[in-house]
């Protein structure tokens, strides 16, 4: 399993597949795994591609190293979006099963993705491959702005920008990388997860989202929801999704999709195929009553599982505010955070006297709330009463350095 940072579902796998799971990590993301994770899962082979090193010469040491193993790795996962290309390229040439080179093309360069969406017969918003600021207005003048500015190959809305007018894109270096706008589409945003197994979309979950994902890199709240209740959106969402597993050729995995719902019409918007960002995947398993972890395992292990739902209520996640970067003075303790109304489960993945960065990105935070309720409306006014009473204080480098003298 591609391993680049820990998750809720990185740690399930270590702890439920001692003795079967070999770790693939990478070089370049070691800043990204704490120390604490890297005891936590010291009991697992773990096989480090190096940075500098061509991809080839790394995946001929790995199938040494590997003969060695009481039982050498068959089947291959990848939960990382960034990690996308190089590590089904890693797994193509040491003989795993992975996505060919067209299908990453397809879930990971989001121009492409689009494409492949049109011509599977889905509604997108109209597009454009751009470069320059020019070509920028030039599509805002067919399409009417605001428009959406992003990277193609970004991810968690990292260096994603709604630009409101002319002008806003000045100074951006085009050229670098490649570069992609969009209409901003009106409507409701929805999101949607699903499992797939032996090519057959199994079933499909549906998140609301209170906000937008550009409003939440802005500081609006960061939350997803699971609606399993007849707040679903009126769409076919397994339907949708066989036909897109089908086009792109998709015979097993976890796949999360966003999509609009614009008066009577259903748009596209962008799909991977790894497990959903922040703590959606687990919302799914607290809204449904289900190991939603264990039966994703079990179709990269290639079994088909048994999809037992108990509960039918909705679940979100909250993740909780990281105002800035600097020391960590003081957080709510997770304690008093699960005395909250509809709070189930609290983490904080930083405390006091700890150093923060914060991010530009959608899952920049100090740590995340799960919250259940009868309704999603239930649901976020919980939310927003977690924070009403969540508290974090980080002090800046520069105040830092004022109170002592510096």
């Amino acid at each position: 399993m591609a391993d680049d940072r820990a998750s809720s579902f990185t740690r399930y796998a270590a702890r439920s597949l001692a003795g079967g799971l070999v770790l693939l990590r990478f070089a370049e993301a070691r800043k990204d795994l704490s120390e604490e994770y890297l005891r936590q899962t010291a009991h697992l082979p773990s096989f480090w591609v190096r940075d500098g090193v061509p991809l080839e010469d790394e995946a001929a040491r790995y199938r040494a190293w590997s003969r060695e193993l009481p039982v050498p790795p068959t089947r291959f996962c990848n939960p990382s979006e960034p990690r996308q290309a190089v590590a089904q390229r890693f797994a193509s040439l040491v003989g795993l099963p992975h996505l060919t080179e067209r299908q990453v093309k397809w879930v990971r360069d989001k121009a492409a993705m689009k494409q492949r969406f049109q011509e599977l017969g889905l509604e997108t918003a109209r597009y454009a491959s751009v470069s320059s600021v020019e070509e920028i207005e030039a599509f805002a003048e067919r399409c009417g702005w605001p428009v959406v500015l992003k990277p193609v190959d970004s991810f968690a809305c990292v260096d994603t920008f709604r630009l409101t007018g002319p002008g806003l894109a000045s100074g951006m270096d085009l050229r670098s990388r490649e570069w992609m706008v969009e209409e901003h589409l009106e409507g409701v945003e929805w999101e949607v997860c699903a499992l797939i197994h032996g090519g057959e979309v199994l079933d499909a979950w549906p998140s609301a989202m209170p906000c937008r994902p550009l409003d939440i890199v802005d500081g609006a709240m960061n939350a997803n929801v699971s609606v399993p209740t007849d707040e679903a959106p009126p769409v076919d969402l397994r339907a949708m999704l066989q036909r897109i597993a089908s086009g792109m050729e998709l015979d097993h995995g976890y796949v999360h999709m966003e999509f609009f719902v614009v008066g009577d019409k259903v748009y596209a918007g962008e799909i991977g195929v790894r497990l959903a960002g922040c703590e959606i995947t687990a919302n799914h398993g607290h809204a449904y009553g289900f190991d939603v972890f264990g039966a994703t395992l079990d179709v990269y292990l290639g079994r088909r599982p048994e999809l037992g739902y108990t509960e039918r209520r909705c679940a979100g996640d909250l993740l909780l505010p990281l105002p800035g970067s600097g020391t960590v003075r003081r957080i709510t303790p997770e304690e008093e955070l699960l005395r909250l109304p509809g709070v189930i489960d609290a983490v904080l993945h930083v405390g006091a006297g700890d150093r923060v960065t914060a991010r530009r990105a959608s899952h920049n935070s100090s740590g995340y709330v799960h919250v259940t309720g009868a309704s999603v409306k239930e649901v976020e006014t919980r939310m927003r009463g977690v924070l009403d009473a969540f508290a974090i204080e980080v002090t800046s480098p520069e105040r830092e350095d004022e109170a002592a003298g510096r």
